[in-house]
């Protein structure tokens, strides 16, 4: 309404013409198309009381008294034109709107929203209009058109003009539309035409929106085929972030954790945690709980990790099928535990206000900051997990009792420390995944149970132990299962994409990169 309000200042120093009680009485009176024709002609001249009338009805705060039209202000009536408020009689009518006069009046807001002062209203209003627009609202197209001073906006506007003229009577103007609208990469500029080229009787015309709306489906493929690069690259850092954790207590010791899904679920309801803290103690600051709630999460799971490789994991090294027994029985009790604190039903984690909207790149291809964020999360983590293998005295320590345990205990090494410390580690990095995971997904008891198979995958088509190889598998993976998606649907694409795996395995066993050398 502020939005609005502002508007209506600007349009006091153009020239308008004042609401009059007859255009009033038409708007809110009548036939439906009667009153849109009213509500067009009241938008062509808007000055700030036509404004505050359409906002009203636009809420239905409008209603008849003794047949004439008023704006209802709590127990108070106000006269459209006069400005006049009255006691409001108990008598009065609802002035009822149906969802076709809802939508002309939404048109009509966002139409006058197109003269706002702010860059980000007028982009929103842009958005709104696209598809929706006739001949009838050309004159404050016109206008907005001659005042806008972004470039970008500016085009848009002007594409917005000409799929305003594809209803024109005049050929000549419809054949300049067609032309203007080939350059839009829009979804519902493509609607337009095709609704468009079913009416369209001339053969010329017709011939050059069926040019333009080839150049509109091209582009709109376009951003199909990077939309699904960009869902594949998402995906993949997704399944990243699980396999991390899996290629160190699986990939370096040999520990088939079947809980590892479990792992991250405790690391989302860390998180879930951490949200409620912030809505309740430090609501002022509740844009900054995600930060706090990464090292939340990552301890959380690497303490239940570190407690359950010193409990049940330390005596089963060496004897995978047991290992694999054991873990899948203290999933089920970790899901019953998270199910007795925080029952059975899905729990609510929200978006940062900054990871909230998207950059929007082409007319059907936006990248949502959630996905972003997660994507950097993913390469830092793993830059983290790469530096602490490779250059840490833990990272030494880990690798030389993967690859001799007798030899690093000989040499001083607490093995059975390392131990749970790789153990943990693994562990915490899952609930950095559940932290993440939180983000785009709905977090329960049962969020584990999607991920632990496709990771397990990624580590063994990877190659066992290789961070490199993770990486390549993840976002591999990630980007076949988008692509075949379009194709073949998700269920389809979810068995083509393990027949792969398996030929592949077949084929080599090893993996994408193999141990070689002194370290096989």
């Amino acid at each position: 309404m502020r939005n609005l309000l502002a508007i209506a200042a600007l349009l006091l120093c153009a020239t308008a013409q004042a609401l009059t009680a007859d255009q009033a009485q038409e708007i809110a009176v009548g036939e439906g198309d009667a009153r849109i024709a009213a509500l067009h002609g009241a938008v062509a001249k808007p000055d700030e009381k036509t404004v505050a009338f359409i906002q009203a009805l636009s809420e239905d705060a409008v209603k008849l008294v003794a047949g004439k039209p008023v704006i209802v202000n709590g127990d108070k009536a106000l006269d459209p034109v006069s400005g006049m408020a009255m006691a409001l009689p108990e008598g009065a009518e609802d002035v009822m709107n149906n969802n076709r006069m809802h939508g002309e009046l939404d048109n009509a807001l966002a139409a006058l929203k197109l003269l706002s002062p702010d860059d980000s209203v007028r982009r929103a209003a842009i958005k709104t209009l696209q598809g929706h627009v006739d001949e009838s609202g050309l004159a404050l197209l016109d206008k907005a058109f001659a005042q806008e001073p972004v470039a970008e906006l500016k085009d848009q506007i002007g594409l917005l003009r000409a799929a305003a003229l594809l209803s024109s009577p005049d050929k000549a103007k419809r054949l300049q539309a067609a032309s203007l609208l080939g350059q839009s990469a829009q979804a519902a500029t493509k609607t337009l035409l095709v609704e468009r080229l079913q009416v369209e009787t001339e053969g010329d015309v017709k011939a050059a929106l069926q040019f333009s709306l080839s150049k509109v489906e091209s582009r709109l493929a376009w951003g199909d085929r990077l939309g699904a690069i960009f869902s594949g690259i998402s995906l993949g850092s997704i399944l990243l972030l699980v396999a991390l954790g899996l290629a160190i207590t699986y990939g370096l010791m040999g520990v088939i954790n079947m809980a590892h899904g479990e792992l991250m679920m405790i690391g989302a309801y860390a998180t879930y945690v951490v949200q409620g803290l912030f809505q309740k103690y430090l609501p002022g600051a509740f844009d900054w709980y995600l930060l706090a709630s990464v090292p939340v999460a990552f301890m959380a799971s690497a303490l239940v990790g570190a407690a359950l490789e010193r409990s049940v994991i330390r005596f089963l090294y060496g004897r995978p099928l047991e290992t694999l027994l054991a873990t899948w029985g203290i999933s089920l009790v970790l899901m019953q535990a998270v199910r007795s604190l925080f029952g059975a039903q899905n729990v609510g984690v929200e978006n940062p206000s900054w990871m909230s909207g998207g950059v929007q790149l082409m007319g059907n291809l936006s990248l949502p900051y959630n996905r972003l964020v997660i994507v950097g999360f993913a390469l830092f983590v793993l830059g983290a997990v790469s530096f602490l293998i490779g250059k840490t005295r833990l990272g030494l320590f880990v690798r030389g009792v993967t690859q001799n345990r007798a030899i690093a205990s000989c040499m001083g090494v607490n093995t059975a420390r390392i131990d749970t410390y790789a153990f943990a580690l693994g562990s915490g990095i899952a609930g950095l995944a559940g932290c993440a995971l939180s983000q785009v997904g709905n977090v329960g008891p049962d969020l584990g149970q999607g991920y632990i198979v496709d990771a397990f995958m990624v580590v063994v088509l990877g190659g066992v132990g290789q961070l490199a190889g993770t990486v390549y598998a993840a976002l591999g993976l990630g980007i076949l299962n988008k692509f075949l998606e379009g194709w073949t649907g998700a269920v389809l694409a979810k068995i083509a994409v393990l027949i792969f795996i398996i030929v592949f395995i077949q084929k080599r066993p090893q993996g994408i990169f193999a141990v070689k050398g002194r370290e096989a």
